[in-house]
């Protein structure tokens, strides 16, 4: 796949995952019931003492995140794909921390964070793969 590819496709993914978290955002910071599937496991995971980490939304975390992973997909320099690669990993390591608590902790499961969970582990595959290509003798 060419670096160009990958950009777009790490963009494309950063985007859907900063529209996940956005949403979960404004539905923790509005106090609005998060549209589920099963019903309860949002609403209990939103609602959770684990929704927040030092009084800041963990989505808000997760967005900050997915944006700045957008920002690096743009830019063609090392620092940036190491900036995206390292964001997307920390966002998967604490992903699966979140997805411990909300079975294991909490005993409920948000459909919205594991679809997040799944954008975060695809972006860790591209950005790595971006990385490996840029290293790649040409």
């Amino acid at each position: 796949m060419s670096e160009r590819r990958l950009q777009e496709t790490i963009a494309v993914l950063a985007i859907l995952g900063a529209g996940i978290a956005g949403y979960l955002t404004v539905a923790h910071v509005t106090h609005t019931p998060v549209a589920c599937v099963r019903s309860g496991g949002c609403e209990t995971v939103q609602h959770s003492a684990y929704s927040e980490l030092w009084g800041i939304p963990v989505a808000a975390i997760g967005l900050a995140g997915y944006l700045l992973i957008a920002v690096s997909s743009r830019r063609r320099t090392d620092p940036a794909r190491v900036a995206g690669a390292a964001a997307a990993l920390a966002g998967l390591v604490f992903a699966a921390y979140l997805v411990y608590v909300q079975v294991g902790v909490i005993h409920a499961v948000c459909q919205w964070c594991m679809a997040s969970d799944v954008v975060v582990a695809l972006l860790v595959v591209a950005t790595f793969l971006r990385i490996s290509r840029s290293a790649a003798p040409r």
